[in-house]
């Protein structure tokens, strides 16, 4: 038996409803006792040496933390502060989407933690607010790919890992392209206002402003407060 038939094994073990892992690791085991190049005790060292990193401890601490954002309401907070500080503008939830992906990037670095979090909550208010669904959905979607691109990016971890490059300089390295993308999101948000005359969503106040920022700082602050006394 060739590659070529293991290959279908695994595509039959994912079709079958089997994690992408399991079904990885299965096809790769039956073809190594079935070919008999290499003892199956080196390979199942090798896919465990494999797992044994540190920096690989990142992905679910990463995905960990954009639950736990969710479920302690933080989310609501980085859409409240958002909503504050740009809410103001022409088109203001477009642009409160953008802003609230790109603190939230810096929390959880992925995009799905992103979409699915602040996601649900920016699409309802903006089609409350009169925004169409294709054009909630698409900033969302848009916004949501900030997350792996501004670092701390789960992402640049897992290339690091593998390429052996600096966790830290591919941090540094994401911080202007994911600037640019933000700005010019907004740009185009910017643009969609201003061809179909949109206004803004919410007055500027900065009280509001100033209580936003002190309840996300305060909600945000507690994991870092309790870590410091831990240590």
């Amino acid at each position: 038996m060739g590659p070529g038939s293991f290959k279908l094994f695994f595509l039959f073990l994912m079709a079958s409803g089997l994690p992408v892992a399991f079904a990885m690791a299965g096809a790769s085991l039956v073809y190594v006792l079935v070919d008999q190049s290499e003892p199956p005790f080196v390979v199942v060292h090798r896919m465990f040496g494999g797992l044994d990193s540190f920096p690989l401890l990142a992905v679910p601490f990463f995905i960990l933390a954009g639950n736990l954002m969710n479920s302690a309401g933080i989310t609501n907070r980085i859409y409240n502060f958002a909503l504050a500080l740009v809410g103001w503008m022409k088109g203001g939830l477009g642009h409160v989407n953008i802003v609230g992906s790109v603190i939230f990037a810096g929390m959880s670095g992925t995009a799905i933690a992103d979409a699915a979090g602040l996601g649900t909550i920016e699409i309802k208010a903006m089609k409350d607010h009169g925004y169409s669904t294709e054009f909630s959905v698409g900033v969302t979607a848009a916004s949501a790919t900030l997350g792996p691109i501004i670092p701390p990016s789960l992402p640049f971890v897992i290339y690091a890992l593998f390429a052996n490059v600096s966790v830290g300089a591919l941090f540094l390295a994401g911080i202007l392209p994911g600037a640019v993308m933000a700005i010019l999101m907004m740009l185009t948000v910017a643009f969609y206002a201003r061809r179909n005359k949109w206004g803004s969503d919410v007055p500027f106040h900065w009280p509001r402003v100033i209580k936003a920022l002190v309840e996300l700082l305060v909600v945000a602050g507690w994991p870092t407060a309790i870590w410091a006394a831990t240590t």
